[in-house]
Parts: structure tokens; sequence; C-alpha cells
């Protein structure tokens, strides 16, 4: 299953760093983040549940970069 999310980050540095903590989170099969157009595109693992992976990956991107938002 594949998402989009609005996000709001300050910089392409940031997003960078987002990008990869969202990769790494379990259930994550890929990830990509757009700085230009603040849109994150997430391919899920099968059999998971979008809702609760995504709640994951921004509390994961919290401890990384406080001041950003995934709009889920």
């Amino acid at each position: 299953m594949k998402k989009t999310y609005k996000v709001d980050v300050d910089c392409a540095a940031c997003a960078e760093k987002m990008q990869e903590t969202i990769k790494n989170t379990e259930g994550i099969k890929d990830a990509t983040l757009s700085f230009m157009t603040l849109k994150l595109k997430v391919e899920f693992d099968e059999g998971v549940d979008p809702d609760e992976v995504m709640k994951k990956a921004r509390d994961n991107c919290k401890k990384v970069e406080d001041d950003m938002e995934i709009y889920l």
C-alpha cells in the first residue's frame, strides 16, 4: 500500500534526516520526502496498519527534528 502525506519541515537537510528516519521505521518499505513540494510518499509493508506505523514514524522524526510535522 502507498500513501502520500503533507509535511512541514524547515530545510532540505532536515527533510533528508526525516526521510531516513521514516525509512528505518518498522512497517515501512520505502519513503520519499520532497522538500520542494513538502510531500511524503510512503510504501508500507504488507499487512501493517498505515495509521499506526505513521504515528510511530512521526514520533521517531520528532526525536530528530522536533519542529517538523507530518499531517496524518
